[in-house]
């Protein structure tokens, strides 16, 4: 017998390379449940499909309803996402993730709702332009700053997503010959700014005799990767090689930012992303700082923003475009709250 959905209650999930957040939500938007988990570290797709199952059942407990009541549930997921069949390939952040996987009917199977997905920047961009710091503008570029760094264009009040590819920020070219990449490649802003790239760097670093207490904390903590938390931990506590690192990605940021600034001519930026929200406004103006010496036009520079919506931008981006009653499933993003 299926379950009532009388209450039009739409779930969210934020898929990221270190986190699994969920939320639910009404029809206004706010927040009635939310949960997180740990993104597994191996397993591949299905591991991960299941842990972000239980994840979102957790947010639906929290909030009082069953997963299986929910009008739908929208997914921000970090690779190429296929809208029309719910498919998601090179997701290079996430473990085993090496071909296609049907990710949005596989979680239909595991919660009993409708699933649409969407790219995790593009969600969170939307959400930041319907619902957070990017309402004021017609156009603007979010920056993703945490495991990878992803982008998402909006032009006219609407996502630019071109062929199916555009924003891929990270990947913007800001040294020759520069650090490999996760993606195989030299000098991308993600080989400098990226928390899994960081982290190789750092592991490097320390191998060769550089003092740093970054596995240290993340040894106290429990982790087994180095968190959001763990790199401003270190900050505070002074380290050399975290200050180091992070130093090398404000200055890949800027270069990155300011170039796609040259090329676009977007009003504003918004910055979010795990190490851009726990890094938080100073971090932020240091990014301006770093952006200045390379924008063309100098005099005119875009407003800089941190994500007005936080760690919650990527799940509430998903609940925009998670089906509505009577919609089908892998829809594309919404345009404005209904």
């Amino acid at each position: 017998m299926p379950v009532p959905r009388q209450r039009r209650l739409r779930g969210g999930i934020d898929l990221g390379g270190t986190k699994i957040e969920a939320i639910v939500v009404d029809q206004s938007y706010s927040v009635l449940g939310r949960a997180r988990g740990p993104t597994p570290t191996a397993g591949g797709p299905e591991e991960v499909a299941t842990a972000m199952a239980a994840v979102m059942r957790e947010a639906a407990i929290a909030a009082s309803v069953d997963a299986a009541a929910l009008t739908g549930v929208g997914v921000g997921s970090p690779g190429k996402v296929d809208q029309a069949t719910g498919a998601v390939a090179g997701a290079r952040n996430l473990p085993g993730w090496n071909g296609s996987f049907a990710l949005g009917p596989t979680l239909e199977q595991l919660l009993d709702t409708q699933v649409a997905l969407g790219n995790d920047v593009e969600v969170a961009t939307n959400a930041e332009l319907v619902l957070g710091a990017g309402r004021p503008y017609q156009s603007l570029l979010g920056v993703n700053w945490g495991t990878g760094v992803g982008g998402g264009i909006v032009i006219g009040r609407k996502l630019w997503i071109g062929r199916g590819d555009a924003g891929e920020i990270g990947h913007t070219v800001v040294r020759q010959g520069g650090h490999r990449c996760t993606c195989g490649r030299r000098g991308c802003v993600e080989a400098y700014a990226g928390r899994a790239a960081m982290e190789i760097q750092a592991r490097k670093l320390h191998g060769s005799g550089k003092q740093t207490a970054l596995f240290e904390i993340m040894r106290e903590r429990k982790r087994d990767r180095l968190t959001s938390s763990i790199w401003q931990r270190a900050l505070e506590a002074g380290d050399r090689v975290a200050a180091r690192l992070i130093d090398d990605a404000v200055s890949a940021l800027g270069a990155g930012i300011a170039s796609a600034i040259n090329l676009l001519d977007v009003e504003a930026v918004i910055i979010g992303g795990g190490l851009g929200v726990r890094l938080g406004a100073p971090y932020v103006e240091r990014i301006v700082a770093a952006m200045a010496p390379h924008l063309f036009v100098s005099d005119r520079p875009p407003h800089v923003h941190l994500s007005g919506l936080g760690d919650l931008s990527g799940a509430l981006g998903a609940t925009l475009i998670a089906p509505k009653r009577g919609r089908a499933a892998h829809v594309a993003p919404a345009d404005a709250p209904s």
